[in-house]
């Protein structure tokens, strides 16, 4: 019974984090590029990560949705860029 109980808990923490952000699309770096340079001045989020080597994150904004890649190297990003860098980016899994 308290096995239920603690995945139901997981799962509304779960919908409620998710409910919070909206809906993120995962892209490949080329593809997130592209969403970037469609933007006029575009805001980005930016945080290195990893475990056993480091991983570049980004997060943006377009039209409404919130786009997240992951890279292995630093992305070229568009010289009219905000960028802020944050000290971590987590997402709902």
């Amino acid at each position: 019974m308290a096995a239920t109980t603690v995945i139901m808990a997981a799962h509304a923490a779960r919908v409620n984090a998710i409910n919070a952000i909206g809906t993120v699309v995962k892209l490949d770096p080329s593809n997130f590029q592209k969403v970037l340079r469609r933007t006029e001045r575009p805001l980005v989020v930016y945080a290195e990560g990893g475990v056993f080597s480091t991983k570049f994150l980004y997060l943006t904004s377009y039209r409404g949705l919130t786009f997240f890649t992951k890279s292995n190297a630093p992305l070229i990003l568009p010289p009219d860029t905000e960028l802020i860098v944050a000290e971590e980016i987590s997402l709902p899994q």
